[in-house]
């Protein structure tokens, strides 16, 4: 055999043993994520013939992802349907021939069945003729709190979003995003109809498949001047409501530009100079942005992350897009960034962040959207355990801050003193307000509001941004309110 050949040779029996090695690899030790990974029809195909996915629940027992024996001729056994469509879409996101969303995704081995720690569960529904089902997802979210979510922005018709968190634990109560989908679409069994439904989706201008509540990001508004406070009282603990500080009618940024207060409103009194709170209450502009000047942008990062901004890696358990705080060295820019306009964004889920943390004297809790995970035998395999996020502020600071909250809604200067607790039938609600400008042709500004409830003893914060809807007080506010009103009732009947 000449030298060509005989390298030939070799070559071909590398292969050949690469190829051996790999075969045996993939049987004996990659076997498990190769039956969960998304792609894999085969799986697919023997998971929906052998096993009925499990179902996905909310914390009071209402069903909204589940699935059923297919009608006619379905060469697959199993249908996956979801009886509250659009409602929970942002919640239970689909499970189609090719891929997941949603929690579909997030849990889709557990749900599927195919989870090692269901392998013995199943083992024995095999050996006593049972059917081999997938383990139910019990989310977090309540359903009194979802339907006024999502309800009121169906309402309104503004793209938007909704988070309700329960401050103590960080259990996500509701997550809403208009406009959205019906799940159901993309669950047919049909590869043709799943690609012409989904691209008639993904071609409608309102953009329904985005999950507006934790994938949405917009300007938040004066609802940043928390975290503007939250800064200027973490500072120096000399400091607290009744500090005074700089409030003019027009305030003269670094770089020589003028800015006013919304529609030249006066602060205070009048003098140039109103106390924290009162500057809080109205929402003076002037005021946050010559603080953000005195504070300094690294300052007002830091704090901003201890809320929760510019985190990259927030999963709930699907990923959160990020709330952006940016790095700045120009000081009217940080003075506009203070007032939450220039390069700000914050999702609702991050709204709804602020205000825990205060609502929870200042301990930001981890959001979470799964509560509990129950095989077919009804045993418990998993349970979430609230666990800390960040200490945003002291205790002090968020009691502060609290106060200046109320005053927000209880103060009859205040941006939101339609809801005080006259008008609410005795609810206090603590909240803030913010009108966002946006920039676009519409001149149409982007409402926001973030509140807790009841300030005694709050059970619930919540966060919502609505696209072009004007007057945080006039358009997010409202929505606010019938979620903590849903919730507060629900929890009257427990």
């Amino acid at each position: 055999m000449n030298r060509a050949l005989r390298r030939i040779s070799v070559a071909v029996l590398v292969m050949f043993l690469l190829l051996l090695i790999n075969v045996n690899y993939l049987q004996g030790f990659d076997t498990a994520s190769l039956a969960k990974d998304p792609g894999n029809s085969r799986a697919f195909y023997a998971a929906q013939n052998q096993y009925e996915r499990g179902s996905i629940l909310t914390s009071d027992g209402v069903t909204i992802a589940a699935s059923k024996l297919s009608s006619g001729s379905d060469a697959i056994k199993y249908q996956r349907y979801y009886p509250k469509g659009a409602e929970y879409a942002p919640v239970t996101g689909y499970d189609t021939l090719y891929s997941q969303t949603g929690i579909e995704q997030a849990e889709n081995s557990l749900l599927s069945g195919n989870d090692s720690s269901l392998d013995v569960r199943k083992f024995i529904d095999l050996i006593t003729g049972k059917t081999i089902k997938g383990a139910s997802v019990t989310t977090t979210i309540n359903s009194a709190a979802q339907n006024a979510a999502y309800a009121g922005l169906a309402a309104l018709g503004h793209p938007g979003g909704v988070v309700a968190i329960n401050p103590q634990t960080g259990a996500i109560l509701a997550m809403a995003s208009y406009p959205s989908y019906n799940p159901d679409l993309l669950a047919v069994h049909n590869g043709n109809q799943i690609v012409t439904n989904d691209n008639a989706l993904l071609k409608n201008p309102a953009q329904p498949l985005i999950n507006r509540a934790i994938n949405g990001t917009f300007p938040p508004g004066s609802t940043f001047k928390i975290v503007t406070s939250s800064t200027f009282l973490s500072q120096d603990p000399a400091r607290n409501t009744q500090t005074s500080v700089y409030s003019p009618t027009v305030y003269t940024l670094p770089n020589g530009n003028s800015l006013s207060n919304n529609d030249g409103e006066v602060c205070g009194t009048g003098t140039g100079h109103t106390t924290l709170i009162a500057a809080f209450a109205q929402s003076c502009d002037t005021t946050f942005a010559n603080l953000g000047v005195q504070l300094g942008n690294a300052a007002l990062k830091d704090q901003a992350e201890d809320f929760g901004f510019n985190d990259q890696n927030l999963t709930v358990p699907m990923l959160a897009s990020q709330s952006n705080y940016p790095p700045l060295t120009d000081k009217s820019f940080t003075a506009m960034s203070a007032i939450g306009q220039f390069d700000d964004t914050a999702s609702p889920l991050q709204e709804a962040m602020l205000s825990a943390a205060i609502a929870d004297h200042g301990t930001l809790m981890r959001p979470y959207l799964v509560q509990q995970v129950t095989a077919s035998d009804l045993s418990t395999v998993q349970t979430t355990t609230p666990s800390v996020l960040h200490q945003a502020v002291s205790p002090t600071v968020a009691g502060e801050v609290g106060q200046m909250m109320l005053a927000v809604v209880q103060d009859s200067n205040g941006t939101g003193f339609q809801f005080n607790s006259n008008a609410e039938g005795g609810l206090v609600i603590a909240g803030k307000t913010g009108t966002a400008e946006t920039g676009q042709a519409s001149g149409l500004d982007d409402a926001a509001f973030t509140c807790f409830a009841p300030y005694a003893n709050p059970q619930i914060a919540v966060g919502v941004i609505i696209q072009g809807g004007g007057y945080g007080a006039a358009a997010a506010a409202p929505i606010a309110v019938q979620v903590v009103k849903a919730y507060l009732a629900y929890l009257r009947t427990k």
